[in-house]
């Protein structure tokens, strides 16, 4: 048979700080040198996919010329006479002249002719 003999020593307070400090020192240092690696490997990583994907070297492209302004869509259908209006406006509790003005100021801010427009409804907001 095989004897075992455990021997349980007595430290003092500060031998026992000192073996803790120690192992907390050793964890870290490990941690720092895996934190360094870690960062190096990313960096040849990047490196290495980044002249992967890089085009040959050719002559800078021109710069795209810019979009033109797209202009508003034209009604569809048949266009009525410049005299006739496109159906009935409800007004609630708004009189003829404020309808007026308000479907002008719409047809301006639009761009588009008055007769093209059809109105629904005009009533004030609460």
């Amino acid at each position: 048979m095989t004897n075992i003999v455990l021997a349980i020593t007595e430290m003092s307070v500060g031998e026992a700080l000192v073996t803790a400090g120690l192992g907390i020192a050793v964890v870290m240092a490990v941690l720092a040198l895996l934190a360094v690696i870690i960062a190096i490997m990313s960096k040849v990583v990047a490196r290495i996919s980044q002249e992967d994907n890089a085009p040959a070297k050719a002559e800078p492209a021109a710069p795209a010329p810019a979009p033109k302004p797209q202009e508003p869509p034209k009604p569809q259908g048949k266009p009525i006479p410049v005299t006739q209006s496109r159906g009935e406006c409800d007004l609630t509790t708004v009189d003829d002249k404020d309808a007026a003005m308000i479907m002008a100021i719409v047809a301006d801010q639009m761009g588009e002719p008055l007769n093209t427009l059809r109105f629904i409804s005009i009533r004030p907001i609460d």
